[in-house]
């Protein structure tokens, strides 16, 4: 006799950390989600200098829920979002889970404040999948170094990425996306009617602080 395969759903607890304050005069929001193997601690560092000169904006950085060593049994922890195994359950826990965290945070932000979406590497996409069932319409989606997933259902996508900016960043020197890859994932969008901005920064696989700052700073025009 086979094995059967069962799930049953469990309460566990999550991990986020948060740059600025949020109140009612928060008018921008980002959730940013690292890439595999990183940790949000480390992940949202690289936006700090975005609040320190910006008091209306709050930055969220979600943790994946698996953690793991990153080498062997011992030494530095990294985190992911999911991987091959069990993939569509750990993806409804996933955005079950952020769900739930834009829910509580931003019930604390002006009504009115823009919400800005960035995923990194792995976490462009989650956080692609998250928003097409997310309980508000973002701003703006930030798919840095990573691509929108492919096998999502075109009707569902082209319903999240109707009238959404996109925009997709990439080092020149990433050593896991080819300029190729960005074309295709260009022409990918184009076929679901989305005309993304690309930018472009000398550097590798990594956030890049200049990029991020002319990001806000286009938000804001």
């Amino acid at each position: 006799m086979l094995a059967q395969e069962q799930h049953f759903p469990v309460t566990r607890t999550a991990r986020y950390y948060q740059l600025g304050e949020l109140s009612a005069a928060t008018r921008r929001v980002w959730f940013v989600a690292h890439g595999y193997g990183q940790l949000a601690v480390y992940f949202i560092r690289h936006f700090a200098h975005l609040t320190a000169t910006d008091p209306a904006l709050v930055i969220v950085a979600p943790e994946g829920l698996s953690r793991f060593y990153l080498q062997g049994t011992g030494g530095r922890v990294g985190a992911t979002w999911m991987t091959r195994e069990d993939r569509l359950t750990e993806i409804d826990d996933y955005v079950a889970y952020l769900n739930q965290l834009a829910e509580r945070l931003l019930a604390q932000a002006a009504p009115e404040a823009a919400v800005t979406v960035l995923g990194f590497s792995q976490g462009a996409a989650t956080v692609s999948r998250w928003l097409a069932q997310a309980p508000f319409r973002p701003a703006h989606l930030i798919l840095w170094a990573g691509a929108f997933p492919p096998d999502m259902a075109l009707p569902t996508a082209t319903d999240l990425l109707y009238n959404l900016p996109v925009t997709l960043v990439c080092g020149t020197e990433d050593e896991f996306i080819t300029a190729e890859a960005l074309s295709q994932q260009q022409e990918f969008l184009r076929r679901v009617g989305v005309e993304a901005a690309v930018l472009r920064f000398t550097g590798t696989h990594t956030l890049h602080g200049p990029t991020l700052s002319q990001l806000t700073e286009q938000a804001h025009q």
